[in-house]
């Protein structure tokens, strides 16, 4: 049999195993296994013995491996002896990069997604490719593995029941506080990325807005410099703030506790501001966090404040 005859043979036998014809809206037949497949490939997030048996496969089989930065990815490959085209697809480039790929599966190619390090759209470029997949009825297959904020909950004494990732926090301090604001009372672990430089005032803005919670630093995951700090953020944020750190960090942060919220209804304004002064806040930040609990504006807190005060013998 001709290469030519077996080739026509073997495409034969996959249209006859192909599952329902998938119409669009022009009634144009589509078959999934007629294109190529878009994988999403987690990599170590530092020790390389972390990368499944399945995505060295997985990378190995594929046509064209889409990566963040090739001299990065093309390290990793050389060391599992993997030689694949590379075509770069990070943040400023992937709306436009995700149609050429998109493209490329239609013609039958099948291309891998990968990341620096960890798992693609985790805080990495990932998610338009995925969306553009979806939308053109293509086959996806995530090959599981690493993800730091995971590994960094798990170890960080931290409740797992119900976790909330929040990815990085906003650079910009007005925006940060916001967003703290958004999640102070999700009834969950609380995990964020940051970056080393801003790593200290991040944590004075936590402080503020969250209170003195117990957390956790993680660094450098799986690295040789692997670190992990515990404390309460009042701690966290005086021990950062009076040195440098590299590396990647998450945080991680204990949830606003129900039974401390219940308790803030039997408290007065006065007994609240004095609790959350005590746990690190400023008299200001305590009493508009006070009022916010109870339900008043702050100049109501405020008055009442004013006015137990005066009672006090």
């Amino acid at each position: 049999m001709s290469g030519q005859v077996a080739r026509t043979f073997l495409f034969l036998i996959k249209v006859a195993k192909a599952p329902p014809p998938i119409y669009d809206s022009e009634f144009t037949i589509y078959h999934l296994n007629m294109f190529g497949t878009l994988y999403l490939v987690a990599t170590p997030i530092g020790n390389l013995s972390d990368i499944s048996v399945r995505a060295i496969e997985t990378l190995k089989s594929v046509d064209i491996i889409a990566c963040e930065d090739t001299r990065h990815t093309g390290k990793l490959l050389k060391h599992f002896d993997i030689s694949k085209k590379l075509i770069s697809y990070h943040d400023h480039n992937e709306n436009q990069q995700a149609e050429k790929l998109i493209s490329l599966i239609k013609e039958g190619q099948s291309i891998a997604i990968v990341s620096d390090a960890g798992t693609p759209g985790i805080s990495d470029p990932g998610y338009r490719i995925t969306q553009a997949a979806r939308e053109n009825n293509v086959a996806i297959v995530s090959i599981p593995g690493a993800s730091a904020f995971i590994n960094a909950v798990i170890i960080s004494g931290l409740p797992t029941d119900s976790i909330f990732f929040g990815g990085f926090l906003p650079s910009r301090k007005g925006e940060r506080l916001k967003r703290l604001k958004e999640v102070s009372d999700i009834p969950a672990t609380l995990c964020f990325y940051e970056t080393p430089h801003r790593i200290a005032k991040s944590l004075t803005d936590c402080l503020q807005i969250l209170g003195n919670r117990k957390a956790v630093i993680v660094r450098e995951l799986t690295k040789l410099h692997e670190e992990t700090l515990l404390g309460t953020l009042k701690e966290l944020e005086k021990d950062l703030s009076s040195r440098t750190i590299k590396g990647e960090i998450v945080v991680v942060i204990d949830r606003n506790r129900i039974d401390d919220r219940q308790n803030h209804s039997k408290q007065s304004v006065a007994e609240r501001i004095a609790a959350l002064e005590e746990k690190g806040l400023t008299r200001k930040n305590a009493l508009k966090q006070a009022a916010k609990e109870m339900g008043v504006s702050k100049s109501e807190a405020y008055r009442i404040f004013q006015s137990e005060l005066a009672k006090i013998p």
